[in-house]
């Protein structure tokens, strides 16, 4: 018994079979997230490494040079560029589109981790990270107020930033244009000279002097102590009492060399809000994440963190990629309904008859709806592209069923079958040949959904929607567009359309 006569006998099972990918549909269209475009893996890795005091000769004969040959080992490499500056290296990477970035990016830590030894004394280690589209900044908040630029910086980083670092989907909180508490020891070269020190005997008395250390532990019986060893100085004052060297059997402090001042770090970054200097806090979601979802979890959190925050603090919204987003997703909506609006009613002006129209039309919403759990399983986002693909799916999920309907309706008029009769027989006799039609337009979409290259990973979504969604209307028009046919069509005479005809083209007489 072929699938069509099981549904159109079996009206229940046909709904609860239909019903099943819709349901499916609307719960992975709940979970799916929204972005502009199609996240997309390039597999670009950079390696950051630094040596303090380097000149630009020194870091590219012992630096540049041993990274570039440890990366060179890599398989995959298609490109390979370096930069290198006073004290600083930068190796970018870029692997064949085949090869997957984290494990590129794993494999580069471990070419590092074995030049390690390799690199001159002090060079910190080569910092690797994956280029990830997802880190640009999601929101970006400028804090200001009428107080100093050092309480506003421990307002934004203690009230603000640790508090939205906690909110579900953000990867990481960047503070930029602050100014954090350092206390500074400023050296006279003069009074170093006459004692025969170095800037760099400074620097090593501070380490060795302003640490705290483990001490091991202290057994009293039962009783088991943890020892420690405080060595951290309390009070900035207390800097100048540190002993650098001895000379002639005296000490030398650091006050004897230079002056130490609790002021705060050289600032390197500059924030302003409305000409009045701020600090920014730059939101970045976490990989795959959801822009949208996190912008307004990010803006609900910040609306309960601003009535605790003083009266003079000012938190400003500056820059949100949400809005751009959720405004060409509603744009790319509004045209998905338009067209479904515009194709039910183009069948509606033809057929003149609202149960066949809404059987046709029944097969746009199925398809579409049901299309969003294959979005959900194939990790895809509610993007520009995917959307695209479902406005095109539009014009072509509907054909199925109408050739389908059309075909039923003519067995309806023409040879004067009931419509349970009707929709049996005319479904088999069109069924072949919407099987062809509809796998010939599969097969045009399927070489998108496996299209190598950058363009590629922006539309294989496109494909894999299209081509989905017109798989699933050749399911309906063989499951629920037979079963609506022959149990909610109205025989031509009962709708005052002419009366059914013989095959041999005159009127049908009574049955005998």
């Amino acid at each position: 018994m072929a699938i069509w006569d099981v549904c159109i006998r079996r009206p229940v099972f046909t709904t609860m079979l239909v019903l099943g990918p819709i349901v499916l549909g609307v719960a992975s269209y709940l979970r799916l997230g929204v972005e502009l475009f199609p996240n997309v893996d390039v597999p670009v890795v950079v390696v950051t490494t630094t040596l303090k005091g380097a000149s630009v000769d020194e870091m590219e004969s012992a630096v540049t040079k041993l990274v570039e040959e440890a990366v060179n080992t890599v398989s995959g490499i298609d490109e390979l560029r370096s930069t290198t500056r006073e004290g600083f290296t930068q190796v970018v990477v870029g692997f064949k589109l085949e090869k997957n970035g984290d494990i590129a990016a794993q494999e580069l830590r471990d070419k590092m981790s074995i030049l390690l030894p390799r690199l001159p004394v002090g060079c910190d280690p080569p910092v690797v990270e994956k280029f990830n589209l997802d880190a640009a900044p999601v929101v970006t908040l400028a804090v200001s107020g009428r107080r100093p630029l050092r309480e506003v910086t421990e307002i934004a980083k203690k009230q603000i930033k640790e508090d939205l670092e906690a909110v579900y989907g953000v990867g990481a909180c960047v503070l930029v244009g602050g100014q954090t508490r350092a206390v500074n020891v400023t050296v006279d070269p003069t009074l170093l000279r006459g004692r025969e020190l170095s800037v760099e005997d400074v620097r090593q008395a501070l380490l060795r002097q302003n640490l705290e250390l483990p001490g091991g532990r202290v057994d009293q019986g039962g009783r088991e102590e943890v020892l420690r060893t405080l060595g951290r100085v309390a009070r900035p004052a207390d800097f100048a009492d540190l002993i650098v060297a001895q000379r002639d059997g005296y000490p030398v402090r650091v006050r004897d060399v230079g002056r130490v001042s609790d002021g705060i770090e050289e600032p390197r970054t500059l924030s302003r809000l409305d000409g009045d200097t701020a600090v920014s806090l730059i939101v970045q979601k976490q990989s795959r994440g959801n822009t949208v979802g996190v912008a307004e979890a990010v803006k609900a959190r910040l609306a309960q963190i601003r009535p605790t925050l003083p009266p003079d603090i000012r938190v400003e919204v500056t820059r949100d990629q949400s809005k751009f987003i959720k405004g060409s997703i509603e744009e790319v909506k509004f045209h998905l309904l338009l067209a479904a609006g515009l194709v039910s009613g183009v069948l509606l002006l033809f057929i003149r008859d609202w149960r066949t129209t809404v059987i046709a039309a029944l097969a746009v919403p199925t398809s579409v709806i049901g299309t969003f759990a294959l979005m959900d399983l194939m990790g895809f986002s509610l993007n520009n592209m995917t959307l695209l693909g479902l406005i095109l799916a539009v014009g072509i999920v509907i054909d199925d069923a109408v050739v389908v309907l059309e075909n039923v309706f003519r067995h309806m008029e023409e040879y004067g079958r009931t419509p349970l009769e009707a929709a049996s027989v005319a479904t088999k006799e069109i069924a072949l040949a919407v099987l062809a039609t509809t796998l010939s337009l599969a097969v045009i979409f399927a070489p998108i959904a496996f299209m190598s290259g950058q363009v590629g990973r922006f539309f294989n979504s496109f494909g894999w929607v299209v081509g989905f969604s017109i798989l699933l209307s050749l399911a309906v028009s063989f499951t629920l567009t037979p079963m609506l046919c022959a149990h909610f069509l109205r025989a031509p005479g009962a709708s005052g359309r002419r009366e059914p005809v013989r095959p041999g083209g005159g009127p049908a007489g009574p049955a005998h």
